[in-house]
């Protein structure tokens, strides 16, 4: 399934038909709607009739456009198109994986009382601003601002380029430097050995958070990725117990 941008980009989403409220993944950096915790996820909706939707930003997966093109708005954007498309003015379950997770949190902002509930792992809310920008040295920072991208070194191998218009616009999206009119339920997992966003940012977002209905889950040996086996499970578990509180079920 496919719609289009105002930008004229081709987005790339799958919907999985069922009872609300529709479980929403949103994809990390660079990352898609193939990756292990939303297929997991789509088929764990499935066994329980749960409708789900899975999407591509531009410059992402299967959807069109190039990544460099690409900034926190402009994702939202696409996030909010994809979802008045295919799910209309249905309740929604947010589940933001890292810099989905920041984008969950603007769409909660933007869409109010339409989300019922927001579930993030490892969220990255103003990662440009707070783990990019500071890595930076002067020159490289330079550099980036005059030639607008730069490719990251990593000793694991390929990393996604880094632009300036991705620092720019992260700039103009911070929500750790005040209240976050957020009042759903909230759920978020974040592992202790995380060397890409530290678990603390999300000791930030619980102060942020108008939301009382709060709760991390802290993974002591967990890893950014969070897609071991166990961590897979309690993601599930997680999820099914919001969609019971939501529904008044039995979590299963």
């Amino acid at each position: 399934m496919a719609t289009t941008t105002r930008r004229g980009v081709e987005l790339a989403y799958d919907l999985l038909p069922g009872r609300e409220p529709v479980v929403v993944f949103l994809p990390g950096f660079a990352s898609d709607m193939g990756g292990t915790k939303a297929l997991l996820l789509r088929e764990a909706c499935a066994a329980r009739g749960q409708a789900m939707l899975r999407l591509d930003y531009a410059g992402h997966g299967a959807s069109g456009g190039r990544f460099v093109d690409g900034c926190i708005g402009d994702w939202t954007e696409d996030a909010a198109r994809v979802i008045a498309v295919a799910a209309g003015g249905a309740k929604l379950l947010l589940v933001g994986s890292s810099m989905g997770g920041w984008i969950a949190l603007l769409l909660g902002l933007r869409l109010g009382g339409q989300v019922a509930a927001l579930l993030l792992v490892a969220p990255a809310p103003d990662f440009t601003e707070t783990l990019i920008r500071p890595r930076l040295t002067p020159e490289r920072l330079e550099t980036l601002r005059t030639e607008g991208v730069v490719q990251q070194a990593s000793a694991e191998g390929a990393t996604p380029p880094l632009t300036w218009k991705l620092l720019e616009d992260g700039a103009r999206h911070l929500l750790l430097n005040g209240p976050i009119d957020i009042d759903c339920p909230v759920r978020v997992l974040h592992g202790m050995v995380d060397v890409d966003v530290p678990w603390r940012v999300s000791l930030t977002l619980a102060e942020c958070l108008k939301s009382q209905d709060f709760r991390l889950i802290l993974i002591k040996d967990g890893e950014h990725r969070l897609s071991r086996p166990r961590d897979l499970a309690l993601l599930r578990g997680t999820l099914f117990g919001l969609l019971g509180q939501l529904g008044g079920e039995d979590g299963g």
